[in-house]
Order: structure tokens, then C-alpha cells, then sequence
């Protein structure tokens, strides 16, 4: 017997591949989490969210938690309660959208232990949380979301009972590993709520909403800036038509009148579980939107077309409206090169107003995918010349900014850190850019006074380029109390020590 070991070969260097170990839990481990909602029974859902908001090219556009988008849906409606369902990280930073927006409600919230997710307990909790919150006198609706890890764990939030003391519960993962953006998100809602309310119609008698417009109507899906809707109404008044709730609505009753409509406008057109409830309600649905010239003299005819108006009618109402609209442009030109990227699903909209009002726009990226509702926009665009890139990453965002050097441009917020780094002014998408009204003469000249602005800072931006330079980049980035000195010699000396180091590491088991 010997203590000899039993092969004198020499062993692999020990090795551990960080890059290929699988990350257990967290946002990082979305097909971990996929394949263990499949097999936990929320297949068929992942299926029908895989085939409403398709992922490619990319994997997923970075953008925030989807649940985002759905949290801040139910926050704008009236007597309506949100529970979440989910890690308490996730749950404390989904929180930040009822400040932000100014809910001024609370956000409640089913905590778990492993032994409660693990035996379904959870599932009991969230019934029981139910139960207590659902008082008719304070709430018409509660919606239940299931975050990553519940949903991933199978918990079966669609069972819980549909109706509570008469209040309606409506259950939904919104699982990150599910849903691209949280645009997206939002849809998810919307088109539950819109299902709900289909089937109470299909039921008997609803209550009426607070509004009835005496001419048939023209449902707006996707969210807008407020005075948008007026001026679509005003578009659409001489056609007989009016313009009817906004999709996700405020308030509960404004569903059935979504859907006792004549015409759906998918003014944002990622919103694919919503459209399937009109269409299953018997709606027609029209893309695009009425932005600029073009885009609201085609828009009227598709409405027309749609509602079977005359077209002497349309013809009126766009000798009417395109006049003043092309004034309002002319009146407001915007000269120079831009690019606009964002995730709010408006950004081809946007792009067709920058190119009427006289700007060149080479690039459009959104995080939203391509829909047979955007095709309008995309065919206008890439007529003349335009790059569209649906579910854009911020790389290929932050490229196209490289590659076009644009005189301004328009995206989320690290694109807007990246090209003013590189002295090119820009503005927020979201903040900036939606928060103005597009469509009708009221949009047409509504982005000349912030583009023009931020056009006119471009030598700003070069007197701080050069005032700046050299300051806070790399070994120099940071607060200090004296002058960064350069040391080559410290940086030859630790190099080859940690050439040393590795070299030790590898002896080690040989």
C-alpha cells in the first residue's frame, strides 16, 4: 500500500468559468426562469406572450422592468387597487412608479418565504389579500401581478375568483423573461381589462359611461399627450365621427365604450392583445396616426374607408385641416440632421413630423417591435431613406449616433449621456419629446421650439468640450484634492506582479 496517488499525469489547471456558470436568480437569469415557469404550467401563457411581442432580433432591448408599464396602467385608473406579487427588491423599485407619477395611492404587496412559494402558501396569502381589499365602496377593480419569480414558480394567479363583493380581480404575470418592455406591459392589462369587460358586455346590461358622444366613435389605443385626443376629435368632427376613450382608459366604465366603437386607431401599435379583444368584438383597426401632412390626409381616408363615410366628407375635412397643418409647419421649420430612438412605441410617428418639418432623419430605433400597424410608417420612412431598426439595442442606438453624427439626437437616457459626452446636444425621448402634442395642426408645430432650441446649443457644447477637456476621463475621472499624476512605473510594476500572481495560481493542484 502506498500514499502514492494513483496516476502520476498532470493535472488541468483548476479553472473557474464565471462566464459560463449559470446566475441563479435576479433579472440575470431569465431562461433559467422561462424553463421553470414552463414546466411549473404557465407554458401556454409564455407561448401567447412570445407570440404578441416577438423578441427579435435581439434577445431583449434593454429597457425597465415590463412590470413598469402595467403598474403605472392600473395606477391611472380610478377605483382600482394593484397587488404585486413578487421578490421585495423587485417590489421596492416597482414602488418608485407611484411617486413618480404622482399616484398618491399605496401598492400592495404579498411578501414570501421559500417555504410559502414552495408548498402554495403564496397562493393562499394572495387570495386571503384579496378577500381583505376587496370593499365596493372603495374599488371597482384589483389587479393581481405576478412578478418573475412567482410567475417562474407556476403560482396560479389566473384562478383566483373573478368577482369579489362585486369587485372585478384580474390576475397577470408580468414576468421580465416574458415581456420585452415595459410598453409592452402595458398591453398586457390593458388587454385583460379589455377581455373582462367584453365578456360582462356579452353578458346583459352595463353601466353607462359618463360621456356618450351622440355620433359613432373612433377608439384611441395607446397612451398620448392629453390635448392629442381633442385635436383627433376635432379631425374627425367633420366626418360625423368622434373621438372616443384612450386605451388603457381611466376608469372602468370607459371599456365598454372602447369597445362599443366604430373604428379602432391603433395609435401605438405594439398593443396586440388589445387589438385581438376589438377585433374579437367585431372592429375594425387602423394604423398609423394623424401626424403631419401625409400622414393625416392618409389616416382621414383610412378612417373614412373604414366607417364607410363618403369620400366628398373626407375630402372636406382635409381641405379643411391640411392647409393649416402645412402652414404650421412651414411657420416652424427644423434644419439639420437627427436621430430618435426610444420605447414608448411613438418614435416612427415622431420621425415623420421631423422629416415635414424639413429635418433629416437617417436612423429611427425602437425597443417595440415591427406590427402590421406600424407599416404605414414604415413604408413612408423608408421611402425616403430613413434606417428603421425595431427592438433596437442601445448599442445599435448609440452606433447610429457614431455613425451619422447627428446635430441632435433624440433617445432614452444613455443615449443622450453618450452623445453629449461626444458634444452633441440632446434630449430625452420620453420626458421631452411625448410629453408635446403630434397629431393635427395643434402637433405640427409643437417640436420646432424644443428641437430648435436644443439645435442652437451646439456651440455651447464646444466651448464646454473645450473647457473641459481632458478633465474627469479615465485615470484622471473622479474628485481630487491635487492634480493626477501620471506614474507609468507603478503600472509596469503591477503588471508584473499580477503576471507573477497568475503563474502561482496555475502551480497550484499541478
Amino acid at each position: 500500500m502506498t500514499d502514492s496517488p494513483a496516476s502520476s499525469a498532470s493535472r488541468t489547471p483548476d479553472r473557474i468559468e464565471l462566464a459560463a456558470a449559470p446566475v441563479e436568480g435576479g433579472c440575470s437569469s431569465k431562461d433559467t426562469m422561462r424553463a421553470a415557469a414552463e414546466e411549473a404550467g404557465k407554458g401556454e401563457i409564455l407561448a401567447r406572450y412570445a407570440a404578441d411581442y416577438p423578441k427579435g432580433p435581439h434577445d431583449q432591448p434593454q429597457s425597465m422592468c415590463p412590470a413598469f408599464g402595467s403598474l403605472r396602467v392600473g395606477l391611472r385608473m380610478r377605483r382600482t387597487a394593484t397587488i404585486l406579487s413578487g421578490s421585495a427588491c423587485c417590489v421596492y423599485g416597482l414602488t418608485f412608479t407611484s411617486h413618480f407619477y404622482g399616484a398618491r395611492r399605496s401598492v400592495g404587496y404579498v411578501p414570501f418565504s421559500s417555504e410559502t412559494l414552495v408548498t402554495g402558501k403564496l397562493y393562499e396569502d394572495i387570495r386571503d389579500a384579496v378577500h381583505l381589499m376587496a370593499d365596493p365602496a372603495l374599488y371597482d377593480t384589483i389587479v393581481v401581478t405576478n412578478l418573475c419569480v412567482p410567475t417562474a414558480s407556476g403560482v396560479p394567479i389566473q384562478n383566483l375568483p373573478k368577482q369579489i363583493n362585486g369587485v372585478r380581480i384580474i390576475g397577470i404575470d408580468v414576468p421580465g423573461f416574458g415581456i420585452p418592455t415595459h410598453a409592452e406591459a402595458k398591453d398586457v392589462l390593458a388587454g385583460a381589462m379589455l377581455a373582462y369587460a367584453r365578456k360582462e358586455a356579452s353578458q346583459g346590461p352595463v353601466a353607462a359611461p359618463s360621456q356618450r358622444p351622440d355620433r359613432p366613435t373612433v377608439t384611441l389605443l395607446g397612451e398620448m399627450f392629453p390635448a392629442d385626443p381633442v385635436g383627433i376629435g376635432q379631425l374627425l368632427e367633420p366626418l360625423g365621427l368622434a373621438a372616443g376613450p384612450v386605451v388603457p382608459t381611466r376608469e372602468w366604465r370607459e371599456l365598454y365604450s372602447a369597445l362599443d366603437c366604430a373604428v379602432v386607431a391603433a395609435i401605438h401599435p405594439f398593443y396586440t392583445a388589445s387589438v385581438r379583444e376589438f377585433e374579437a368584438a367585431g372592429r375594425p383597426v387602423v394604423g398609423s396616426a394623424p401626424v403631419g401632412v401625409d400622414g393625416t390626409a392618409a389616416w382621414l381616408d383610412a378612417i373614412g374607408a373604414a366607417c364607410g363615410i363618403a369620400q366628398s366628407l373626407v375630402d372636406a375635412a382635409k381641405d379643411r385641416f391640411l392647409p393649416a397643418i402645412r402652414a404650421a409647419l412651414d411657420a416652424n421649420p427644423i434644419k439639420g440632421r437627427i436621430t430618435v430612438s426610444g420605447y414608448e412605441g411613438s418614435e416612427l410617428l415622431v420621425a415623420r413630423l421631423l422629416i415635414e418639418s424639413g429635418a433629416d432623419v437617417p436612423y429611427v430605433g425602437t425597443a417595440c417591435p415591427k406590427t402590421r400597424w406600424s407599416e404605414p410608417d414604415r413604408a413612408w420612412l423608408e421611402a425616403r431613406g430613413v434606417r428603421i431598426q425595431y427592438r433596437a439595442s442601445l448599442e445599435q442606438d448609440i452606433a447610429a449616433v457614431e455613425e451619422y453624427r447627428p446635430d441632435l439626437a433624440i433617445g432614452t437616457t444613455p443615449v443622450v449621456q453618450h452623445a453629449k459626452s461626444e458634444a452633441i446636444p440632446a434630449l430625452y425621448f420620453t420626458n421631452l419629446i411625448s410629453a408635446r402634442p403630434l397629431m393635427g395642426p395643434a402637433g405640427a408645430g409643437s417640436l420646432a421650439l424644443v428641437i430648435n432650441a436644443a439645435l442652437a446649443n451646439q456651440d455651447r457644447f464646444n466651448r464646454m468640450q473645450t473647457f473641459f477637456d481632458g478633465v474627469g476621463a479615465d485615470a484622471n475621472a473622479g474628485i481630487w484634492r491635487d492634480t493626477p499624476v501620471d506614474r507609468p512605473e507603478f503600472k509596469k510594476k503591477y503588471a508584473a506582479r499580477m503576471v507573477g500572481l497568475n503563474k502561482s495560481e496555475e502551480a497550484v493542484g499541478t
